[in-house]
């Protein structure tokens, strides 16, 4: 099963899950400093929230797709390459408080987007070394 992936960085984490809650009848998969996501099952997505700035509006921080294992990371990866894409790679990385293998490649309008497989959790929201507006984007 694959899912599509929409993370968003909103300035109010709590009323943020408080109202997705509500609009998907569902509690959130994991919850962490800053950090929320929900993994809906019907329609399949995957929704993550990211803490932003005070008085910040909602904003898009990256989309992606979710797969079952690293087999399909690599295939998209190759499938990517081949179309033209230019593709950067992640392999065990951290990123929204789990280990993570990806590709990442943007689209015309420079949106990330992230072929992905989550391996584990992590203790980080990201890898970066200054984690004040940490983003899982490359």
């Amino acid at each position: 099963m694959s899912r599509v992936q929409l993370a968003l960085r909103v300035a109010d984490l709590e009323g943020s899950i408080a109202f997705y809650s509500k609009l998907f009848g569902a509690e959130p998969a994991k919850r962490r400093p800053g950090y929320a996501n929900f993994a809906i099952a019907e329609p399949p997505l995957k929704l993550v929230l990211i803490e932003g700035e005070e008085n910040e509006p909602t904003r898009l921080d990256h989309l992606g797709v979710e797969v079952e294992d690293t087999a399909q990371v690599t295939a998209a990866t190759q499938r990517l390459s081949a179309a033209g894409l230019a593709t950067v790679t992640e392999n065990d990385t951290s990123c929204c408080y789990a280990l993570q293998d990806k590709v990442w490649v943007h689209g015309p309008g420079a949106e990330p987007w992230e072929v992905y497989v989550v391996k584990g959790d992590a203790d980080t929201l990201a890898k970066q070394a200054d984690q004040t507006r940490p983003s899982c984007c490359c």
